[in-house]
């Protein structure tokens, strides 16, 4: 790594860490190509770290002690209550369980700005860069033990034997990557790809993997707090400290306070799952960004959440502007590999990983943090790859398995939520991690 040159493709979150990782690990050159020519920070989505990941992130470089961050300490599982006995005096419903929550929330925006602060200073950013191709320089090394044959050489680089031995016994390690944008081909030792769920370098590495649909999707929105205390109560029934799952027939909301851009603003952060809109259609991997909903679509929205949530957790779906709502079909994606020649993914370009597991931000950083272990620890770019390769890979299919479990349990197969309770509610929610763990994540292990 030391000298060399790296490209990451996508400049989010994951896209970040890699490139701290990189320019730590001592490459000479990072090029970050982002295809928004906006300012990412903008993004509203709310997002949770487990008070342990996000400890272990902060004791191995990544993340401040001091990222700003809201602090939750309860999950209240609440429905409707019975015909007849109404949803109590402050409309948020029938208790189901008050689960503990030891999670920080985040504004996605404030912890991607917290990212790009730590960054070193030989990263260089190029916003409104759109990658439309990458691939292996033809002659080049393949990684040790990696499995996936990746792209192959064009005809015109035939002919090489491979790296050859050195003096010293050594292997000398030949090739590279490129990447194709508007202003033309660039030539990198390494190319990551952090381009998300629909990831131009992912299809060069494993074409055969695609994300999944899981068959529902989740409404999205946020926006500040003070327009709370237009509902009955104001803010009053609702702690800041409590994160809030409404369940009903099909679906469930989780609603949480996250952070403001502003320093000393907080706003609200929904996640709604429901069955998939008759008008959605779906050609492909696919989101419907804020603003892009049709006042009917939001309509639809809106009489949803009236019908199956408390009166108080509707209101407060409903109080969204229709510019800070959106909509993402759900997904799952685990791909076979992650490396091929100096192609390498990570983040959601290599795991999508549904929501219910709370663990999207920290399986990137992770998957940073394990490429960096692996380069200082290899002797090579080879075993660099292989070593990141054989770690994350694993790990990223377990999430996705947990997440597909998370799923039925609480979606698609979700139990009867009018006859739950405590003791019925702790039983089902230790059901669903038999065998394994996950929740928020797996733990980092090494943090050296």
């Amino acid at each position: 790594m030391r000298g060399g040159s790296v490209a990451v493709v996508g400049g989010s979150i994951a896209g970040s860490a890699f490139a701290g990782a990189a320019a730590r690990l001592g490459a000479e050159r990072v090029v970050v190509l982002e295809r928004s020519p906006g300012h990412l920070e903008d993004r509203g989505v709310g997002l949770c770290t487990h008070n342990d990941r996000f400890d272990e992130l902060v004791r191995a470089g990544h993340l401040d002690a001091d990222t700003r961050r809201h602090r939750l300490t309860v999950r209240r599982w609440v429905a409707r209550g019975a015909a007849g006995e109404g949803d109590g005096p402050d409309g948020c419903g029938r208790l189901l369980w008050a689960q503990p929550f030891p999670f920080h929330s985040h504004h996605w925006g404030v912890l991607w700005q917290a990212l790009r602060e730590r960054m070193p200073e030989q990263v260089e950013f190029r916003l409104g860069a759109t990658v439309t191709a990458v691939g292996n320089e033809p002659g080049g090394d393949e990684p040790d033990g990696g499995g996936s044959e990746g792209p192959q050489a064009e005809p015109d680089g035939g002919g090489s034997e491979g790296p050859q031995a050195e003096p010293d016994g050594t292997r000398a390690e030949t090739g590279g990557a490129w990447v194709e944008t508007d202003g033309g081909r660039e030539t990198y030792d390494l190319v990551i790809g952090a381009d998300g769920y629909r990831s131009v370098v992912r299809e060069a590495v494993c074409p055969q993997a695609e994300p999944e649909y899981a068959g529902y999707v989740c409404w999205r929105g946020s926006y500040d707090d003070a327009l709370l205390a237009e509902l009955p109560g104001g803010a009053a029934p609702w702690p800041e400290e409590q994160c809030i799952t409404a369940c009903y027939p099909g679906g469930q909301v989780v609603i949480y306070r996250i952070p403001g851009v502003a320093p000393g603003r907080t706003q609200v952060n929904w996640v709604f799952y429901a069955p998939t809109p008759a008008w959605l259609r779906l050609d492909g991997p696919t989101s419907i960004p804020a603003g892009s909903l049709t006042d009917p679509q939001v309509d639809e929205l809106r009489r949803l959440a009236e019908r199956y949530l408390p009166p108080y957790w509707a209101g407060l779906v409903t109080l969204t502007p229709r510019e800070r709502t959106f909509l993402q079909p759900v997904y799952d994606l685990a791909a076979p590999a992650r490396t091929a020649g100096r192609l390498l993914i990570g983040g959601d370009a290599a795991t999508v990983v549904r929501p219910h597991n709370t663990s999207g931000a920290v399986k990137a950083i992770q998957d940073a943090h394990a490429f960096e272990l692996a380069g200082r620890e290899a002797g090579s770019w080879a075993a660099l790859l292989a070593a990141y390769d054989r770690e994350r890979t694993a790990a990223g299919r377990e999430l996705v398995e947990l997440g597909r479990t998370l799923g039925r349990a609480q979606v698609t197969a979700a139990p009867d939520w009018s006859g739950m309770d405590e003791p019925a509610m702790t039983a089902w929610w230790h059901h669903q991690f038999t065998g394994g763990g996950g929740f928020g994540g797996h733990a980092l292990g090494r943090t050296d």
